[in-house]
């Protein structure tokens, strides 16, 4: 009978510990809301302001486990926190990881210029781990520009 209690407890601290850990990620609207204040970063104090902002590894863009990125609607990154080697690549033949016929930012483009915001899920590898997971971004085109910008969290 203790050694029941003992594992019941057990499970109950481990469940705690991953609803903790599950808390701390970024949500929808934490995505939704930096990505529209990226946008209006970039209407209010100019693109290269925007950009600055967003291509720094501790500024306001990146929290918890997500980041604001900043792209065109021609397909080059102007701005991404993590993968500083995107800045200046056309990233349009880039493929989801799960989906190898997906190109990813191609669907990124199409949604900010057809409906002009919303979310897409894909496959990624994220910075420093080379194994793809689910992951879902917002995509929201800045007002008035031919720019998006997006944010992601894991599905």
């Amino acid at each position: 009978m203790r050694r029941i209690g003992c594992v019941v407890l057990g499970m109950v601290f481990c469940l705690c510990l991953a609803g903790n850990a599950m808390a701390d990620g970024a949500t929808k609207d934490e995505c939704v809301a930096k990505v529209k204040e990226a946008a209006g970063m970039v209407n209010d104090k100019g693109l290269e302001a925007a950009v600055a902002e967003i291509n720094k590894k501790d500024g306001k863009f990146v929290w918890k486990n997500s980041y604001v990125f900043l792209m065109d609607l021609d397909g080059k990154m102007l701005g991404h926190p993590m993968s500083p080697a995107l800045i200046g690549q056309n990233v349009l033949d880039r493929k989801d990881k799960g989906e190898p016929g997906k190109l990813l930012f191609v669907e990124f483009v199409d949604l900010a210029k057809g409906k002009g915001e919303g979310w897409v899920g894909y496959m990624w590898a994220n910075p420093g781990d080379p194994k793809p997971h689910k992951k879902m971004s917002y995509i929201y085109r800045v007002p008035g520009k031919n720019y998006l910008a997006g944010a992601g969290i894991p599905e």
